[in-house]
């Protein structure tokens, strides 16, 4: 029974445990992981994502004109509400969803056709 308890309490507990590590090993680790770190912002900056790219594009492009200017409008006209005294006390307040989800609409049926030829 006792051997069962020991066996036990040797699983949940480590049998040795130390309060710091040489202090050799650790700066070695460091250096390895800023060396992983280093190799990581390099892929993401080689490897960027095309549809980012491809959405600016389409928004600029003359067919979202329209919505982008709307989108535009509407966010200067919410800030300087905001920026009125008794803005928080206001039953209504207005946001731009709307024509956010035109833009993006917009943005997406024009890049659509064009992303998968961009994927490797």
């Amino acid at each position: 029974m006792s051997a069962i308890l020991r066996e036990l309490i040797e699983s949940i507990v480590p049998p040795a445990a130390y309060a710091e590590e040489p202090e050799d090993d650790a700066e070695e680790e460091e250096g390895e992981e800023d060396e992983d770190e280093d190799d990581e912002d390099e892929d993401e900056e080689e490897a960027a994502d095309p549809l980012d790219k491809l959405k600016k594009e389409c928004s600029e492009s003359t067919k979202c004109t329209p919505y982008l200017h709307h989108f535009h409008e509407c966010t200067e006209r919410v800030t300087k509400e905001q920026e009125e005294p008794g803005y928080a006390e206001k039953e209504h307040k207005e946001d731009c969803v709307e024509e956010f989800f035109h833009l993006q609409h917009c943005a997406n049926d024009c890049v659509a056709p064009k992303l998968f030829y961009k994927l490797k």
